[in-house]
C-alpha cells in the first residue's frame, strides 16, 4: 500500500532549478491533512544542503550500542548516495530509492553525543536543528532520551526516527505525530517470552525483578510481570536500580535471602553486563530453590551485551529485535555490507538505525517532498518487506512498527566471539500485536504533525 491516508490524484511533479541543480517538489493537490509545500524548517530546496542528525550515546552505559548505531548510519548514508554495494536498497520492497541521494540531493550528516542523558540529548538535537540545519533527527539507545528528543522534534517541526528505544511509552503515552519507532517494545517482549518461559520453566515460579530506574525499566517490568503472572508465576519483589550503577552486589544479596527461584534483569547495555556478572559471582545460577534450578532472564538482549557478559549468558533467555544470523535476503545483504566495511557483524542497534534512515529517505521520495507532514503521511500505515523481520507495518495510530519478534538464548557452545546467541523462536507478528488503547500504552495523544513552518 502507498502509506497515504488521503487520496492523491497524481504524483507530485519534480522540477530541477537549472541554476542551482536542486530538486524541488511541487505538489499539485492537498492530501487529507492538507500539508503544502510552504515554508518549513531547514528546507533543503532553499538551504541547498541535506543534513541528517545522528544523535547517539558516544559515552555512558550504552556507548557500545551508540558506536554501532553510528557505524550503521554512516553505512546508510553511503548507500543512499550510491556508494558501496547498496545493502538493503536492493532488497527493500519499495523501489523508490535509487542510490542518488534523496530527491536528487546528496545526503550529509552531523553527529552528537546523547551521553545517555535526556538533557544532553535534547541540547545536542537542538544544536543539530538550529545550527547545522538537520531536517531529521535519529538515534539514541535509551527510551528516556528517545522520549525527550521526540518531544523536542515535535516542537521544532522536525521528523524523529527513533533509534534503539524499547519502552512502551515511546509509542504509548509519550507518542508524537512527528516521531516513528521501528524497534519493538516491552509489551512485545513479554508477549513473545512468556510462552517460551512457560515451556522451559513451568507455570509455578517465583520471580524477583531488578529494574533500571527510568521509563524503559518501568514498562519492561510491567510487561514481563503481566505476561508471567498471567501464566501463573508469582512476582516476589521488584527493586529499582540507578542507571548509573556499575556494581549491583548490594541488590543481589536480598535475592539470595528471598524465596525467588527466578531473577529478571530489566537492565540493558553495561547495566545488564554488570548485574548479570554480579549475579553469577554470587552463585545464583548454581542454586536450587523451591526444588527448582534457579534461573535468570534478560528481557531485552543484544549481541553486544552478550559479548560483554561472556560465558555468563549461556542458556539465558531473552528477546531481541533482530539478529545477524537471520537468513532473509534483507538481513543477509545488510550483514554482508556491514561486515565488509567494519569486519564484524552488526548489532540489533545497528540494524534498526540503518533501517530507520532508509525508511525516512524512502518516505521523502514517495511523498516527493521534504515537508515533515508529507513524510508523516508517507510513513503512516506503510507496509514493507525486505528490511529484516519479514513483512512490517508502520501503524498510523501510534507510529509503532509491527513485525516478527525473536526469542533468543545464550549459546552453550559458541563458535566465535560473535556467535553468542541462538534464535529459539520467531514469534509471529500476530502474537505481539495489541490495540492502540491497550492499558500498557494508555494516556497521551499522537496529536497532529508539525511542519515547522
Amino acid at each position: 500500500m502507498s502509506g497515504f491516508r488521503g487520496t492523491i490524484s497524481r504524483r507530485n511533479l519534480l522540477k530541477t532549478t537549472a541554476a542551482s541543480g536542486i530538486v524541488l517538489a511541487t505538489p499539485t493537490i492537498f492530501t487529507s491533512k492538507a500539508w503544502s509545500q510552504g515554508a518549513f524548517l531547514n528546507d533543503p530546496a532553499k538551504s541547498g544542503k541535506l543534513i541528517l542528525g545522528f544523535n547517539v550515546p558516544q559515552t555512558g552505559p550504552y556507548a557500545d550500542e551508540g558506536a554501532d548505531e553510528l557505524r550503521a548510519y554512516q553505512l546508510a548514508v553511503e548507500h543512499l548516495n550510491g556508494e558501496g554495494d547498496g545493502g538493503m536498497l536492493g532488497t527493500f520492497s519499495s523501489k523508490a530509492l535509487q542510490g542518488t541521494g534523496i530527491l536528487g540531493n546528496k545526503v550529509g550528516y552531523v553527529t552528537g553525543d546523547t551521553q545517555t542523558k535526556s538533557d544532553a540529548a535534547r541540547a545536542s538535537a537542538k544544536s543539530m536543528i538550529e545550527k547545522d540545519g538537520a531536517i531529521m533527527i535519529t538515534g539514541g539507545s535509551s527510551s528516556g532520551v528517545a522520549v525527550a528528543v521526540q518531544a523536542l522534534c515535535q516542537e521544532a517541526g522536525v521528523i524523529f526516527m527513533a533509534g534503539l528505544t524499547h519502552s512502551n511509552d515511546t509509542t504509548g503515552k509519550d507518542k508524537r505525530a512527528n516521531g516513528f519507532r521501528h524497534f519493538f517494545n516491552s509489551y512485545m517482549s513479554g508477549a513473545a517470552l512468556a510462552p517460551v518461559l512457560n515451556n522451559a520453566y513451568g507455570s509455578d515460579r517465583k520471580a524477583y525483578h531488578l529494574t533500571a530506574d527510568y521509563n524503559w525499566g518501568y514498562t519492561t517490568e510491567e510487561a514481563i510481570t503481566s505476561a508471567t503472572e498471567a501464566m501463573g508465576w508469582e512476582t516476589v519483589e521488584t527493586v529499582k536500580t540507578p542507571l548509573a550503577a556499575t556494581d549491583f552486589s548490594a541488590y543481589i544479596t536480598p535475592v539470595l535471602q528471598s524465596d525467588a527461584d527466578v531473577l529478571v534483569l530489566n537492565h540493558y547495555g553495561g547495566n545488564m553486563v554488570n548485574s548479570l556478572t554480579n549475579a553469577v559471582q554470587f552463585g545464583l545460577r548454581d542454586r536450587v530453590v523451591n526444588g527448582k534450578n534457579f534461573e535468570i532472564i534478560v528481557p531485552l538482549y543484544s549481541r553486544l551485551m552478550a559479548k560483554g557478559a561472556g560465558a555468563n549468558v549461556k542458556g539465558i533467555f531473552g528477546s531481541t529485535n533482530w539478529h545477524w544470523s537471520l537468513e532473509d535476503e534483507g538481513s543477509k545483504a545488510f550483514v554482508k555490507s556491514f561486515g565488509t566495511k567494519y569486519g564484524f557483524p552488526p548489532s540489533q542497534a545497528a540494524h534498526t538505525c540503518y533501517v530507520q534512515t532508509l525508511l525516512y529517505a524512502d518516505a521523502v521520495e514517495r511523498a516527493g517532498s521534504f515537508n515533515p507532514c508529507a513524510v508523516v503521511e508517507a510513513l503512516e500505515d506503510f507496509e514493507f518487506d525486505g528490511l529484516g523481520n519479514g513483512k512490517t507495518l508502520y501503524r498510523g495510530a501510534d507510529h509503532q512498527c509491527f513485525k516478527d519478534v525473536l526469542v533468543v538464548r545464550g549459546k552453550e557452545n559458541p563458535s566465535s566471539e560473535f556467535d553468542l546467541l541462538e534464535i529459539v523462536e520467531v514469534t509471529p507478528v500476530d502474537q505481539v500485536t495489541y490495540d492502540p488503547d491497550h492499558p500498557q500504552f494508555a494516556g497521551g495523544a499522537l496529536g497532529t504533525c508539525n511542519p515547522g513552518a
